[in-house]
């Protein structure tokens, strides 16, 4: 297993090295220009039509926010609680990762907005409004029949990250974790598997989980988006009360941690042991985690945008765009910032002797933040938002990588069956894999999934920006004729 790892490792550092991390950078500043920072002057807008129904939409088959739900449901999960923990651990990128997080993020909004926005523009409705959309239709139709290749190569890594990496493995993995640390964190009561001793809770936790997956899976979008409009809303706004609370209930820290943020991000420092600067390596874990936890780049946002009854891309492109800011500049920056005030990122667990690792480091934030309350509350609190945030991914993923195996196989149905119960089976397997290997196997296909994405986003960005100034003008062209309607209306009475 110690040699399976390592070769991960030394895939993941190619396939996230440098040249990704500034690819997925710089096209999120290109586009930012483009739609002339749309994610600063129009951010208003994407929290308003959040919520105003659209007049006359058509096409599609849930509501732009039943949309949002589910993109969230798929991107607000275990990145946002062990994603972030695990990037700003003392033996990863260090506090100075949460930096590069909402850097990624920033630029990561215009990228989402363009997506989402060509998601619509060339996505497929058959008589049923059934809708189909995505990279691998803005890619075939946008770009032009002769680059179906490169769609196919798109829905190929995005079915495999559901399967074996953002969607499985690595929820699943966190759910068990959490729930073994609360009710059975000294691993007394155990059993073998596999030929290694696991806890009953992660056992029967992995089995409940499997159950539930399956009955909702099997249900389609429509049960998916329903079940994400309830929970996600509420679990956000729970998980970022608490988080709020440590903030305040410690405020005296907050000074010192937002300066260790930002001095750790520029460290200079070689690691230890090696000669890379410890900036590159925030840098490195910082983006990587923040593109695993918003998923702005990868295109998979854009495969739940498509299903909206919507007849503005621009609108919904502006609607999906917060999915970035509620998932990392609030949601995340809050995880982040619980860990570095109570100094959990290098804490030491005094049962391994060793840094806490993953979900580990999250929850002895919340036990020292809430010092005042009975361990077993913010313990309780961090497992039951962990739970629910890593189940809504498993579904959401679900979702995108059906519809990616439905392109690859030209609608078959038997292949999304098959695709749907192999699905479940890793949820299934899920808990019993190493934690290093499940992050690094879902780092890796994100990075591959993204390149087919960005290519497409560079191509098409000229669709991108006119459409959006035409959109902004009618928008502006509407509000000046309200305002002289009602100023009319005014004098002549």
């Amino acid at each position: 297993m110690d040699r399976f790892n390592e070769i991960l490792k030394t895939i993941d550092d190619y396939v996230w090295g440098l040249p990704l991390i500034i690819a997925i950078l710089c096209v999120g500043i290109f586009l930012s220009f483009r739609v002339k920072f749309l994610q600063i002057f129009h951010l208003h807008k994407g929290f308003y039509f959040m919520f105003k129904k659209e007049k006359g939409s058509n096409g599609g088959e849930i509501s732009s926010f039943a949309a949002l739900c589910t993109a969230l449901s798929a991107t607000i999960g275990t990145g946002n609680i062990v994603g972030v923990a695990t990037a700003v651990g003392v033996l990863a990128g260090g506090p100075g990762a949460l930096f590069w997080m909402w850097v990624a993020a920033f630029f990561g909004m215009s990228t989402k907005y363009a997506e989402c926005f060509l998601a619509v523009k060339y996505r497929k409705l058959d008589k049923n409004g059934h809708a189909l959309g995505g990279p691998f239709y803005y890619i075939e139709y946008g770009m032009g029949r002769r680059w179906k290749w490169l769609a196919c190569v798109f829905a190929f890594f995005g079915a495999c990250v559901g399967l074996f990496g953002i969607g499985t493995f690595s929820q699943i993995n966190g759910i068990t974790s959490a729930v073994q640390n609360y009710f059975d964190p000294q691993r007394e009561t155990t059993v073998s598997i596999f030929g290694k001793e696991y806890t009953l809770a992660v056992v029967i936790s992995g089995v409940i989980i499997t159950l539930f997956a399956a009955l909702v899976i099997i249900g389609g979008i429509k049960r998916i988006s329903g079940v994400a409009q309830i929970v996600v809303p509420f679990m956000a706004i729970l998980y970022v009360i608490a988080a709020v609370s440590i903030i305040v209930f410690n405020a005296e820290k907050l000074p010192g941690a937002i300066s260790t943020i930002f001095t750790s991000a520029f460290n200079m420092k070689a690691v230890a042991g090696g000669t890379i600067p410890m900036m590159f390596v925030a840098m490195q874990k910082g983006v990587a985690r923040g593109i695993f936890s918003n998923e702005a780049g990868l295109g998979s946002a854009p495969i739940a945008a498509a299903a909206a009854k919507t007849k503005e891309p621009v609108r919904q492109g502006l609607v999906s765009m917060m999915g970035t800011f509620i998932d990392t500049i609030v949601i995340c920056t809050m995880t982040g910032l619980a860990i570095v005030m109570m100094g959990s990122y290098e804490a030491i667990n005094p049962v391994t002797n060793a840094p806490y690792e993953g979900v580990e480091v999250t929850t002895h934030a919340f036990r020292n933040g809430f010092s005042f309350l009975p361990s077993g509350v913010p313990a309780f609190v961090m497992m039951l938002c962990l739970v629910f945030f890593a189940f809504t991914t498993i579904l959401g993923w679900n979702y995108y990588g059906e519809r990616c195996v439905e392109y690859l196989f030209s609608g078959s149905k038997k292949a999304v069956s098959v695709y749907r119960y192999l699905y479940i089976a890793a949820i299934a397997f899920g808990p019993y894999m190493t934690v290093s290997a499940v992050w690094t196997v879902a780092d890796i296909f994100n990075g591959l999934m993204a390149i087919p994405n960005l290519i497409a986003l560079l191509a098409l960005n000229k669709v991108v920006a006119d459409d959006t100034k035409v959109y902004i003008y009618k928008l502006k062209r509407s509000r000046r004729l309200k305002k002289l309607r009602r100023r009319r209306h005014s004098h002549e009475t």
